[in-house]
């Protein structure tokens, strides 16, 4: 199984940045998939989440109207489209992977984002 983020580094406030997730070795188009994030000193927080069929989304209100969640299940990957930067989106970026049953996870090994001028 690997679940491997990609896309962050250093963005503007005000600026744009897409994360990339890549997953293989189970049913990419079975599970949840799910972005969190955790900034230094903070708990871990989930800032969107996208259905298996990718129907159905949920953002965290922080970031309601400046992300977007979406995935491709035929590529097996899932993004985060991140709008309108604000500093306090600097973090660790993680993606995850949940099956119907919730009885596990899959995990990246995560990604860093910088909002900074």
């Amino acid at each position: 199984v690997r679940v491997v983020e990609s896309g962050g580094g250093l963005g503007q406030p005000g600026g744009s940045l897409r994360l990339s997730c890549a997953a293989s070795g189970f049913p990419f188009s079975e599970f949840l998939m799910r972005w969190g994030r955790q900034a230094p000193g903070e708990e871990r927080e989930w800032v969107a989440s996208i259905t298996a069929d990718g129907t159905t989304t949920v953002y965290q209100d922080s970031v309601k109207g400046r992300f977007t969640i979406s995935r491709d299940n035929a590529k097996n990957e899932v993004y985060l489209q991140m709008d309108s930067l604000k500093p306090e989106d600097t973090a660790e970026y993680i993606c995850n992977a949940v099956p119907q049953s919730r009885a596990y996870a899959y995990w990246g090994q995560g990604i860093q984002v910088t909002v900074s001028s």
